[in-house]
Formats: C-alpha cells, structure tokens, sequence
C-alpha cells in the first residue's frame, strides 16, 4: 500500500514538474476550467485531475504539451510521449479556484514587485474588478453547493497592508456572520501584529503569512521591498493567536536556494508551531524575465527532489507534533500545487 502512494506521489511529482497538459481542440470539460488570478497558476486555464487518492490542477493547451490527457470521458489516461503515466484519472470542478473551496483573490495590483509574482501583469479582464460586497456574494452563493467545504481569501497590497486588511477583515466577518461553522484562511500581508489580532476577532480560522524563501540573500533579489524578520516575528505571533498548526507559510522551491536553506526555513517554521508549504517555482512568460534577471538562470526543480523534500518535511512536521491535516483551508487542503506531506506521502 505504502509503495502504491510513494508511486502515486512520483507521478504527481512528475505532473507538477512538468509542462501543460495537451487536449484536443473540441476538448469539453465536464466543468468549467480555472483561470486563476493568484498562485502558481494565475493567469493560466487549467483544470482540476484527480487520480489515486491525489489531485492536481494542469494548465490546459490545444498546442504542444509535454502530458496528453486521452479519453473522451469521464474517466482519463495522462500519456507523457508515448508512455501511460497516470490511469482512470477524473476530472474535478472547482468551487472558486480550488476544489471544495471559495477562494477568493480581492486585488491583484500592488505596491510590491516580487519577482515570480504574476498577478499585477495579469490583464484587467481576468481579474474581474471584485469589490468586496461582490466577493461576498459570490461566497454565499458558493456555499450553496454541496461541495463547498471551506473559504479562503488572499489579496494584493493595492495602497497599503492596512487598508488590504480592512478590507479582507470586511469579507471575513461578513461571511462569517452569514455562515457561522464554515472554516475560514485568510493570506494576507501585514506591517503590523494588531491585524493579526484584527483578522481572527473578524471570524478567520487559519491564517497564512508567506516568507517565501528562507534563503535571505535571494529574498533581498526578489522580495527586497519586505521584510523578512518582520514576516518571521508576524507568524510567531500568529500562533500565539491562531494556534499551533492553524499557520502556513509559502517556501518557494526552485530559486536557487539549497535543501538544507530549505529543511531549515521548515525546521524553524515548525518550531514556531507554523506549517511550511513548499511551493514549486513555476516560471512562464509572465515572471521568467524578471527572475532571470534578479536570479540568472535557474535550475527547473525535478520531480526527485521534490518527494526528497516532502519526505523530510514530513519528518520535521512529525518531530514538531504537527500535521497538514490541522489545516482545512488554503493550499494544504486543496493539494493541487504541491507534493503535501502526510496527504501525498
């Protein structure tokens, strides 16, 4: 059974490592395809796969792609060339961006230029111009699904991380009124600990504060205009107000950094009682420019070295008393994205 997962994990690996997946041109999904505005795939159309107990969302293309989905439905084979990688695979709908969850992104203009963030080029016409009353809705109405089991909301620092908090903590506590045992994860920026305190009063379950990369000369290069401790000292005293295991945080994997930079962003993460997401590097035509100039070239991260890491992160998680399954919102729940200790291996 256990090597039936860790083969499982290796095609995921293997599929996020990897390019878009071809489709044919009269291609109709059972569900409508994602086009995300923030993460990894924002930008992109891509669909939800689901095979073996895993699941992962894949950029779709009509072109060339390295993986071609064949079948005509419902169920799926995932060739890569002339090889079967993965069998009997599903397609799953989203919610709003992510199976089971209404996340939500409420701006995707900011004030700070990360470099592999892809969300203020995106054209204005993906981004749809939510006001918050509008998100709002949109959730409730999500929640009339009987598949929504969660809400997530994230935004852009548009003017200033205080005015981006008011305006998650209005979406927070309105949702929260209206549905009352919904778990809620909340991803935002903060210059001060008080809006730590200000998102929980305002319903929020879980909390995620990204340092995105522990390794501080390559956060000068492409996060320069934060603050690396600060973000350390928010998510420290985000456990004292959320609880041990209610916090994430992103690690980017793939920028140049090292697996002993990384295993201990994760190790100190986890003595503070916060859950690392280790995030694959996903470079397109969007980001590639500027992390290229900010990083040189960088080495595409391989699917071996993903399940390296996964695997002794889930050691570091377990040595901690700590487990993705405290976390029932956001990345760790959705699982599209990453290898996920404990839920992939």
């Amino acid at each position: 059974m256990e090597a039936d997962r860790d083969l499982i994990a290796r095609k995921k690996a293997i599929l996020l490592a990897g390019g878009p997946v071809k489709v044919p041109k009269d291609f109709r999904p059972p569900f409508p395809v994602s086009r995300s505005t923030a993460g990894p795939g924002a930008g992109s159309t891509a669909i939800v796969l689901a095979f073996g107990g895993t699941r992962l969302k894949k950029a779709i293309t009509t072109g060339e792609g390295e993986f071609t989905l064949a079948g005509s439905g419902p169920r799926y084979t995932i060739m890569r060339g002339n090889e079967v990688l993965a069998e009997d695979v599903d397609i799953k709908p989203t919610v709003a961006h992510a199976p089971g969850q209404a996340f939500f992104n409420l701006d995707t203009q900011c004030i700070y230029h990360c470099k592999f963030c892809t969300s203020p080029v995106l054209d204005e016409r993906l981004t749809k111009g939510l006001d918050p009353d509008k998100v709002v809705a949109m959730i409730l109405k999500a929640a009339e699904r009987p598949d929504m089991g969660a809400v997530a909301i994230t935004s852009a620092v548009v003017k200033d991380p205080q005015s981006t908090v008011d305006k998650l903590t209005y979406v927070v506590s309105m949702v929260r009124e209206k549905l009352p045992s919904v778990p809620i994860g909340v991803e935002p920026y903060i210059d001060r600990l008080e809006q730590v305190d200000q998102l929980k009063r305002a319903g929020a379950d879980e909390i995620k504060l990204n340092i995105e990369t522990f390794d501080r000369e390559i956060f000068t290069k492409v996060c320069g205009e934060q603050d690396l401790d600060r973000i350390l000292e928010a998510i420290a005293y985000a456990v004292k107000v959320f609880g041990r295991g209610k916090v994430t945080s992103n690690i980017i994997v793939g920028m140049g950094e090292t697996d002993e930079n990384v295993l201990d962003g994760v190790e100190t993460l986890a003595g503070m009682g916060c859950v690392a997401t280790l995030r694959p590097l996903r470079l397109n035509d969007m980001n590639r420019g500027p992390m290229t100039e900010a990083l040189g070239r960088l080495e595409p991260i391989t699917p071996e070295r993903m399940l390296s890491l996964a695997r002794q992160h889930r050691a570091i998680l377990e040595r901690h008393g700590l487990s993705s399954y405290t976390l029932h919102t956001m990345c760790h729940e959705c699982g599209c994205c990453d290898i996920v200790p404990f839920r992939d291996i």
